[in-house]
């Protein structure tokens, strides 16, 4: 191909095909699209050809971006490939250089610039080509220089270098502390390190770009300063710790063994040894106290251990052995003291709790002085009002340990002064003053229990309700039953007749008896011949108190007073059982019911007996009606007789649930038999059939079966089927009925409709019920029995001869074979006649009336 050049520029070349694009820069040599179009033409000619393209370019337009960056970059891809020791990389720079001449603000220029210096590994010109870019760009431009400019400070081990560039960093971008101290971590320059991070701490606006808290940074630094304490000379240790234990109160422990294992490694082992004191006496939870003595009781095991070693080595001598002995007791003292240190923590969480304060008791047992100290210094730290627990326990407590040591004086005397404690409850001063009493009866000084329990139950010069905050308990004591019921327990034991019933009139005009106080107090009486009079507590705690706590009075009162009287007093008894029974509730009906019924029959009248027992069947719960009715027909029938009984069982039938009355009703039908009453008996099992359900109530119709094959004829055992067939269709049409069943059939008592078809859960909830009513009709119709397969074979007085001949071929497994003697003594009755049985009758029907 033919090549032109130019008379006045020989050095410049021309290829045919540049003609045009030549032409067009001579017609427009400023158009940066010219001489792009231009150079993209020229790709793929030789790099001198292209560069020297660009240079001519870059000549006439020496401030365009675009053409310097593409020359730029095509010039670092034609030296990638070579040895950094090329001269071609010299030409490069320069070409750089040149174009930081016009394109100074460009921080893209810039940073492929200084990333190409870094790839020749000139650390220098590199860190001073950065300087020259971050004079050069505004400072907003900043944040694009320095990632860079940060991994080629961290790419070299020049540590100053780099805690120069970092500090101007920091400067610049003062959030990106935590990486400088990581950076003077990593190179070993913990002291600035731990500056920094001293300083981000307590600058109160920091925001980790790590997301860490202002506790994650503490505890960091912690860790650092503790950790070396001979590369860390500039802060104050013990001073930045015991600030971070006032700042985080959540994480004492781990700041305490930071602080103690400072120490440790600074070789202040004593000191260390007063930090973890002073720790486990501070700490104010459970979980900060085991870090600091798990760690204490490490630190004295490796003092051991690190003894015994070097004794080993350096050989054994006196005062080696001296001191292994110390370090040995002193673990041994640390790990035995651990229950009570852990108890100091617990009382320091909540120092009025009295369950804490006795468990420190019992830690100090054998050693009496710390038992009598710890009890001081709890009965004078307990707040009765903020304990938790019974606070008297402590005074209680306190005054059994001196008891038991043999020093009564002093237990008086801190029982006394128990008994002047403001206590929150009544019942913790009441219980100091039958402390009291104990403490004396125990060593068999009567009189003066007595005396303060009287003193105790004084009425005070102040009055007050028993319940009535506002009121010191002082004022209250009085209306304790348990100091009142101690006291009229010593009455009966010690005092007389007359003191104990004052004690116990005392008590009901207070109103604050039990009902077993009333109790106690008429069995009292009784046992001191007083009968009369010990009717009256009863009638006193009857308009004490209400139903139900005045069950067991009444019960009480009324079995006494028949005991003692019988029926000497009859309307008297009557009167009190009718007012017990006034607004008695029919849960505990049914016992005094029973007891006015049996005072009837003893001494009253048969008919006002049952008539008691009338009115019980309707007062009692429902749940004991069928009981008190089985009662009553019992009493009725050994009273009147059995026909007695007939009105009771069907007033029975009435009342009870449907499964009480189908056994009432099963009773009354045998009771008809006995008495040879076979139509009332067919009337009650028909009555009853219409509460019986033929596929859940199979006895009851297998027992009217029997009945009708002893009892009955062709007739009766069909309309006994008639009727079963009239009850099944009955229930068959009670969908909820039905539902209830096809659940019991399926396996499934506590499903839902859908159960009842598996794998069909979209289809309709009533199309399955019908499905199943079909089936249990079609199944009812297969169970009727028919006349050739029957069991029980009649002979109809309307059959012809050829049915009774087909009827006698039909096979009946279940027939009784019969002599033919006996059917030829049938054959001679008429159709109609029935043969009947003469029965003996009982002797219970006649009652009283049958003869001796």
């Amino acid at each position: 191909m033919a090549r032109l050049s130019r008379p006045e520029r020989p050095d410049l070349v021309f290829e045919e095909e540049d003609l045009p694009y030549e032409e067009e820069i001579m017609r427009n040599q400023f158009s940066v699209k010219c001489w792009l179009r231009y150079i993209e033409f020229k790709q793929g000619a030789p790099k001198p050809r292209l560069n020297q393209l660009y240079e001519r370019a870059l000549k006439l337009l020496p401030c365009s971006y675009k053409l310097w960056y593409r020359y730029l970059k095509a010039r670092r891809a034609q030296v990638k490939h070579r040895c950094v020791t090329d001269p071609a990389y010299e030409d490069v720079n320069n070409c750089h250089e040149r174009a930081f001449v016009f394109m100074h603000k460009m921080p893209r220029l810039w940073l492929d610039y200084c990333q190409f210096l870094m790839d020749q590994g000139r650390v220098t010109h590199t860190r001073r080509t950065f300087d020259r870019a971050l004079r050069a760009l505004p400072i907003t431009q900043h944040s694009r220089i320095w990632p860079l400019y940060l991994r080629f400070l961290r790419s070299h081990p020049l540590p100053e270098t780099a805690v120069r560039g970092y500090r101007r960093f920091l400067k610049l971008s003062p959030e990106s502390a935590e990486e400088y101290i990581e950076y003077l971590k990593s190179s070993d320059r913990l002291d600035e390190a731990a500056q920094r991070l001293a300083t981000v701490v307590n600058d109160e606006r920091f925001v980790s770009k790590a997301g860490k808290s202002n506790y994650q940074l503490w505890h960091e630094l912690c860790d650092l300063i503790s950790q070396n304490p001979d590369k860390v000379q500039s802060l104050n240790v013990d001073a930045i710790i015991r600030g971070g234990l006032t700042r985080f109160t959540d994480q004492l422990g781990k700041l305490w063994c930071s602080l103690a294992d400072y120490y440790i490694r600074s070789g202040h082992f004593e000191k260390a040894r007063d930090v973890y004191e002073e720790a486990i006496r501070t700490v104010m939870t459970v979980r900060d106290f085991t870090q600091v003595f798990d760690s204490y009781a490490q630190f004295e095991e490796s003092m051991i251990a690190a003894k015994m070693e070097t004794a080993s080595e350096l050989g054994r001598e006196e005062e080696d052995d001296v001191d292994l002995e110390l370090r040995l007791a002193r673990f041994e003292q640390l790990i035995s003291r651990r229950p009570l240190l852990l108890n100091s923590v617990l009382l320091r969480q909540n120092p009025h709790h009295v369950h804490e304060w006795h468990k420190r008791v019992a830690l100090h047992q054998g050693r009496p002085r710390e038992i009598i100290n710890t009890y001081t210094e709890a009965v004078q730290t307990v707040d009765p009002f903020k304990a938790t627990g019974k606070p008297h326990t402590l005074w209680v407590a306190f005054a059994k340990f001196y008891e038991d040591n043999g020093q009564l004086d002093d237990a008086r005397v801190i029982l006394e002064k128990a008994t002047k404690v403001n206590f929150k409850q009544v019942d913790d001063l009441a219980s100091v003053w039958c402390q009291c009493g104990e403490l004396e009866l125990r060593h068999e000084n009567y009189d003066e229990a007595l005396r303060l329990l009287r003193k105790a139950t004084a009425l005070p010069a102040r009055r007050a309700e028993y319940f009535d905050g506002s009121e010191p308990v002082q004022n209250r004591v009085y209306k304790s039953l348990k100091v009142w019921s101690m006291l009229a327990d010593l009455e009966e034991s010690l005092g007389t007749f007359q003191s104990t019933k004052a004690v116990y009139d005392r008590i009901l005009d207070l109103r604050i008896a039990t009902p077993q106080i009333v109790i106690n107090y008429a069995m009292f009486l009784e046992e001191h011949k007083y009968f009369e009079e010990s009717f009256k507590p009863y009638e006193r705690g009857i308009s004490l108190f209400k139903w139900p706590n005045v069950s067991d009075i009444w019960s009480t009162y009324l079995t006494k007073f028949i005991a003692r009287y019988g029926g000497r007093k009859l309307e008297r008894a009557r009167d009190l059982f009718e007012q017990a029974l006034d607004g008695c509730p029919p849960k505990y009906a049914k016992t005094l019911y029973l007891l006015y019924a049996q005072l009837e029959e003893e001494w009253g009248l048969a008919r006002h007996a049952m008539a008691v027992y009338e009115r019980a069947t309707r007062a009692v719960e429902p749940a004991q009606q069928y009981d008190m009715f089985n009662i009553y027909i019992k009493r009725a029938a050994e009273i009147y007789g059995v026909t007695h009984t007939r009105g009771i069982y069907q007033k029975a039938i009435e009342v009870l649930s449907d499964e009480h009355a189908r056994e009432m009703c099963l009773r009354f039908a045998d009771m008809e038999c006995k008495l040879g009453e076979i139509d009332r008996a067919r009337a009650i099992y028909s009555f009853c059939s219409q509460i019986c359900d033929p596929r859940t109530t199979g006895a009851f119709w297998q027992t009217w079966k029997d009945f009708e094959v002893r009892h009955g004829n062709e007739d009766t055992i069909k309309e006994m089927l008639r009727i079963r067939r009239s009850v099944q269709a009955t229930y068959n049409t009670q969908v909820n009925f039905m539902a209830s069943q096809m659940l019991k059939v399926s396996g499934s008592a506590t499903g839902t409709v859908s159960d009842l078809a598996p794998g069909q859960s979209g289809m309709d909830d009533m199309k399955l019920l019908e499905q199943r009513a079909e089936q249990l009709a079609a199944e009812a119709e297969r169970d009727q029995p028919l006349r050739a397969q029957s069991k029980i074979l009649f002979v109809r007085s309307d059959a012809s001869r050829e049915e009774l001949a087909e009827l006698a071929q039909q096979v009946n497994p279940e027939e009784i074979q019969l002599g033919e003697d006996e059917d030829e003594d049938e054959m001679d009755l008429e159709p109609n006649e029935v043969r009947l049985e003469q029965q003996s009758v009982p002797a219970a029907v006649f009652g009283s009336l049958k003869e001796d």
